[in-house]
C-alpha cells in the first residue's frame, strides 16, 4: 500500500481556510440581515430573482446552493410577506415562475446594502487588484470540483 498523504495542519490547510472564511462570512450576514427579518436563503433568492426574473423553483434552488424542498420554503415564506409574487398555475408546464413585488425591490435595496457592508469589511486589507485576483482565484476553485455536466454557474 503506498502512503496516505495527511492534510497536515489546520491552520494551513487550503480547504479548512476556506471553510472557515465562508462560515464567517455567513455569520456576519446572518447578523446584518436579523435586522430585516431575512435569511441568507432568502436574501440570496431576493437578489438572484432582481437579476434573473421568472426562474423555476428548480433554478433558483441551484442558484442559491438549496434543495428544491427548501427553496419551495423560502419562496413562500417570501411570498407571504409580501416580498415575491408566483402565479397560481403554472403558464408552462408546472413551474411558477417567480418576481419581485415593489416590497421585495425595497426589501432587497436594504439587503443588498447590509451584504455589500459585510463583503467590504471582510476585504478591506485587499486592494482592489487583490479582491479581483481572490475573486478569480475562488471562481477557478469552484470550477476544479464543479462536473462539467453540472449547471451550477449563476446564469447559465
Amino acid at each position: 500500500m503506498g502512503q496516505v498523504e495527511m492534510v497536515g495542519p489546520l491552520d494551513e490547510a487550503v480547504g479548512y481556510a476556506l471553510k472557515r472564511a465562508a462560515s464567517a462570512l455567513r455569520a456576519a450576514m446572518d447578523a446584518a440581515l436579523r435586522p430585516l427579518d431575512l435569511t441568507v436563503p432568502q436574501y440570496s433568492c431576493l437578489e438572484v430573482l432582481s437579476q434573473q426574473p421568472g426562474l423555476s423553483n428548480a433554478e433558483l434552488a441551484r442558484a442559491v446552493f438549496v434543495t428544491r424542498q427548501s427553496m419551495n420554503l423560502v419562496l413562500r415564506g417570501l411570498q407571504v410577506r409580501g416580498l415575491i409574487a408566483r402565479p397560481t398555475t403554472a403558464p408552462h408546464g408546472r413551474a411558477l415562475p417567480s418576481q419581485l413585488t415593489p416590497a421585495g425591490r425595497k426589501q432587497l435595496r436594504a439587503a443588498s446594502a447590509a451584504v455589500r457592508a459585510v463583503e467590504q469589511r471582510m476585504l478591506t486589507s485587499f486592494s482592489a487588484a487583490q479582491q479581483d485576483r481572490l475573486l478569480r482565484d475562488l471562481v477557478a476553485c469552484a470550477d476544479a470540483l464543479t462536473p462539467l455536466d453540472s449547471d451550477h454557474k449563476f446564469g447559465s
